[in-house]
């Protein structure tokens, strides 16, 4: 009787495992992360009633909607993969059909699953599942620090670099990147819906921990923690590349914004930052001198009004304060001027060194006329009866020695040259000045 009742049931479950089924999965929420494909039955009026549900029969059919991802699992192992919305046809199934496929090829594969089933007292021995991930972001996840988080304020323009303690809250988002990883290493053969708030509390933890080398870039970017929510863009960067080899690479997840409501330091360390702010200012001797010009005003005001001991003795004790201070707003006044002369003056000595001066008495000119009387630039060496200028004793165009204690002329006024240059004439012909030994050149 048990062998007949095994056989009964062995062709029974596989005649009724012969139709194709069609898998579909309902819109996802916001709180379902992963849930298991259903079979559509379509009430009492379908005559698949009978199939096993963790069987997929060959050529059967799965739906995949928008936002969603579909995986077939068969004996605990990943077969196929979806991530395209559409109609996806699972043919390289191991449950035959009479009714996809080679028919007489088909009746052959019936036999050998019945005989299998038999083998097994009728049962399938056989699971087969389909897994619709959310691939959606999912938001609204709030997150905030219960202990303050360090974060190092760096300012390169007043030297500046210090560790204070911060508090911040807001709301991040994430999704699922890699759906292989994360069934593998999160959910596995899920029965009823996997919601995010079986993994939200270990996902705020990790988080809180990754705040702090995620701030250290930030700060390193020159941000001031108070300019922190006009950058959650490089914040989210910063965070998943900290929390890559746990999110990424372990679990298939990574962050698609991270926002800011508030990020608040104490009072203490706000003030901290403050007064070196202000200290560093006076750094300079003009800044000085008007923060103590500022003081001195204050204090004259304040004396004027003391009634107590007098306007006279008042203004006589701030006068000896200054003496004993040994500085006052004149001297920080003259410092300052000093310095800003010292930063001009190499430029104008660079201005001076690039000009040359004219006989007119004209000095910085910088072009080839002198820019008061028009007189050109001097020569610097010995022309050549080529009409090379050169410094060295031969030419560097002819090759030709340079002339020897024979008087050369030149016009000093126009700069105008005989044809030749040791016998000019008595006056020059373009402007009517006389030669004479202004206008020798050796």
């Amino acid at each position: 009787m048990g062998l007949i009742k095994s056989i009964t049931s062995a062709v029974s479950t596989a005649m009724g495992d012969q139709w194709r089924e069609y898998f579909y999965c309902d819109a996802l929420s916001g709180d379902v992360l992963v849930t298991k494909g259903k079979k559509r039955i379509n009430g009492g009026k379908s005559s698949n009633t009978k199939g096993e549900e963790n069987i997929i029969t060959n050529g059967s059919v799965v739906a995949v909607n928008e936002g969603q991802c579909m995986i077939i699992v068969d004996q605990g192992k990943v077969v196929e993969f979806c991530a395209e919305a559409g109609e996806f046809t699972y043919d390289t199934s191991t449950e035959p059909t009479l009714f996809y496929g080679d028919f007489g090829e088909n009746i052959g594969r019936t036999f050998s699953t019945v005989g299998r089933r038999f083998t097994f007292g009728g049962d399938t021995a056989k699971d087969q599942r389909i897994y619709f991930f959310n691939t959606k972001e999912i938001m609204g996840n709030k997150y905030g620090t219960a202990s303050p988080v360090p974060f190092r304020v760096v300012d390169r323009n007043i030297g500046l670099d210090v560790d204070i303690a911060i508090r911040c809250n807001g709301e991040y988002s994430y999704k699922i990147t890699d759906p292989l990883l994360f069934y593998t290493n999160v959910t596995g053969n899920v029965v009823e819906d996997y919601t995010r708030d079986r993994i939200d509390s270990q996902l705020k933890a990790e988080l809180m921990t990754a705040l702090q080398p995620a701030f250290a870039k930030i700060s390193d970017m020159g941000i001031r923690y108070s300019a922190v929510p006009a950058h959650t863009m490089e914040l989210s960067d910063a965070l998943n590349e900290v929390l890559s080899a746990k999110w990424s690479e372990l679990r298939g997840i990574s962050i698609v914004s991270f926002g800011v409501n508030s990020v608040k330091a104490s009072e203490e360390d706000e003030e901290m930052i403050k007064q070196l702010q202000r200290s560093a200012v006076l750094r300079t001797p003009d800044m000085a001198a008007a923060t103590l010009v500022g003081a001195q005003a204050e204090a004259m005001k304040a004396a004027a009004s003391n009634e107590s001991t007098g306007p006279m003795m008042a203004f006589a004790g701030m006068n000896m304060a200054n003496m004993a201070g040994g500085m006052n707003a004149n001297t920080l006044f003259g410092m300052a001027g000093q310095q800003h002369s010292q930063e001009a003056a190499p430029v104008q000595t660079r201005q001076t060194e690039e000009g040359w001066s004219c006989s007119c008495g004209r000095a910085g000119n910088t072009g080839k006329f002198c820019a008061e009387c028009g007189t050109p630039k001097p020569v610097d060496g010995w022309a050549c009866a080529c009409g090379a200028v050169n410094k060295g004793k031969f030419c560097s165009e002819c090759g030709q020695k340079k002339p020897a204690g024979e008087p050369l002329y030149k016009c000093d006024k126009c700069g105008w040259e005989p044809e030749d240059p040791k016998n000019p004439p008595k006056f020059c012909p373009e402007c009517g000045d006389s030669f004479n030994e202004g206008d020798v050149r050796q």
